[in-house]
């Protein structure tokens, strides 16, 4: 059985969210049914090493025991009650402690609730429209931040989204990221109508790109003096870079932080946080209406208040050491095979570019795209046509595409399983590299004159003696098929 065939039947895509489709890389995605570590297993009993961590919540690891120890104990007493816990106070104090710019909070389930209510919050407090963001940033899939964004948006192709009206839209202005020129020019231009600005300050949605010095004491500043608030989204980097945040490395204060992932430690819980007069906009206090019928959900809460425990008595050192030393070891291997290569690290966030220079903004990131070959007309080339950041060149021949490639013309060549595999002990491929397995399977048949049946069971007859009598298998290794080129069963 496919496993994602299955699930396109009945899920929109087959996934429950664009990240995971594997369609940015070709393939299809895995399938997972446990982890416990470092590791992951899938539902075909693979053990990999997981460097995702559930795109970052896993900060301690899968199955961390004291953590499910308190999450089973929490289901004992009930799943959710629509009511208010002292679990929650309990979370709301230990945040509190860790970041000293929060001094109220309100849970929700997701970043994106917490960006997007953090804009209301904002609107409503200012009384103002406009709100500005910068390019390749990713502040969830609220529609007023779906613009020029980041994360599975750039790599699926669709930073601006359709079905965001363009009323909307407009109520959005979009910057350079570490662009501090641009920043005073739409301040000056829109100062008394910016209600917010809302930034990563370290951009994780565009690779890894630190915020230049001066550029987040500038967002500060100007949001002071045009009375309009700036909000820190810390879904990615809170807890994770640092136990108080981005904020408590560059000794900024927000009036607003997002914050998810590692609070909740695996489970659905996010935050918008800030200054009590703020705060108290919302309601029942204030007259910004936010609510959510799951939001503080005891069982959440409690998996999230014994990360933040495990995290406060433990040290952020051990994170940013494993960092460094695997970005450490990636560069070397760059150097190495003289491939262009620039990373970055922060605790428990790393990130690197095929670059040799550093990367400050979105456009720099584009600028770093590589040129690939394909052979016109083969299902290379219709891959690459769907991917919207890289950059094609079109060959009639699959040789001319390799030739260009030794002759430094491209940067890759993508080309079909079987014609690189064939060619890949030949004089012609001592010159490069082979990189990687297989990245989707390849189907061929023998095609017959329809009716012949006769002829048909002689073939499938030959085709399987020679798997079972060893043939194919010899023939794989002479060959050096690799293990994606798998010998039928």
């Amino acid at each position: 059985m496919n496993l994602f065939s299955e699930a396109k039947k009945v899920i929109a895509g087959g996934v429950n969210s664009p990240a995971r489709s594997f369609s940015g890389v070709g393939g299809e995605p895995l399938f997972f049914k446990s982890a416990k570590g470092a590791y992951i297993r899938t539902e075909g009993d693979r053990e990999l090493i997981d460097y995702v961590g559930s795109w970052g919540p896993m900060i301690l690891g899968h199955s961390f025991p004291p953590v499910l120890n308190s999450i089973k104990k929490a289901i004992e007493n009930g799943l959710s009650f629509g009511a208010p816990t002292t679990i929650e106070t309990k979370l709301a104090k230990k945040v509190k402690d860790f970041i000293p710019s929060i001094e109220k909070l309100r849970m929700v389930s997701t970043g994106t609730e917490a960006t997007m209510s953090a804009i209301r919050l904002a609107r409503g407090y200012t009384g103002r429209d406009l709100i500005v963001k910068f390019e390749g940033c990713y502040h969830g899939h609220v529609d007023s931040l779906l613009i020029k964004a980041g994360s599975g948006a750039l790599t699926h192709g669709a930073p601006s989204s359709p079905g965001i009206p363009e009323s909307l839209a407009k109520n959005t202005l979009i910057i350079p990221f570490n662009d501090r020129d641009a920043l005073k020019k739409i301040y000056k231009s829109y100062g008394d109508q910016i209600a917010c600005t809302i930034v990563e300050p370290i951009a994780g949605n565009m690779n890894m790109i630190k915020p230049i010095p001066g550029f987040l004491e500038d967002l500060q500043d100007i949001s002071k003096r045009h009375g309009s608030l700036l909000i820190f989204d810390e879904v990615m980097t809170g807890f994770r870079v640092a136990k108080g945040g981005a904020q408590s490395i560059y000794n900024i204060e927000p009036d607003i932080t997002a914050l998810g992932k590692v609070i909740g430690g695996g489970m659905p819980l996010a935050a918008l946080a800030g200054k009590a007069h703020i705060m108290d906009c919302l309601t029942p206090e204030g007259k910004v209406y936010q609510a959510g019928t799951l939001s503080g959900n005891p069982v959440a809460v409690a998996c999230g208040l014994k990360s933040l425990d495990i995290l406060k008595t433990s040290t952020h050192k051990t994170l940013e050491e494993t960092s460094k030393h695997l970005v450490n070891g990636i560069e070397k291997i760059a150097q190495k095979n003289s491939i262009p290569f620039t990373s970055l690290h922060m605790g428990g966030m790393f990130g690197f570019f095929f670059s040799p220079s550093s990367v400050k903004s979105f456009e720099d990131a584009k600028k770093n795209n590589a040129l690939i070959g394909a052979q016109i007309g083969t299902t290379s080339y219709y891959f690459l046509e769907k991917q919207p950041l890289i950059k094609i060149k079109g060959y009639q021949m699959y040789g001319h595409a390799i030739s260009d490639l030794i002759n430094g013309k491209l940067d890759a060549v993508l080309g079909e399983s079987s014609g690189t595999l064939f060619y890949k002990n030949k004089p012609l491929f001592q010159e490069i590299k082979m990189v990687g397995e297989i990245l989707s399977d390849e189907f061929y048949a023998v095609v017959l004159r329809k009716g012949d049946e006769k002829l048909m069971i002689r073939v499938n007859s030959a085709l399987k003696s020679l798997i079972k009598n060893g043939t194919i298998t010899r023939l794989h290794q002479k060959w050096d098929l690799g293990q994606a080129a798998k010998v039928p069963k």
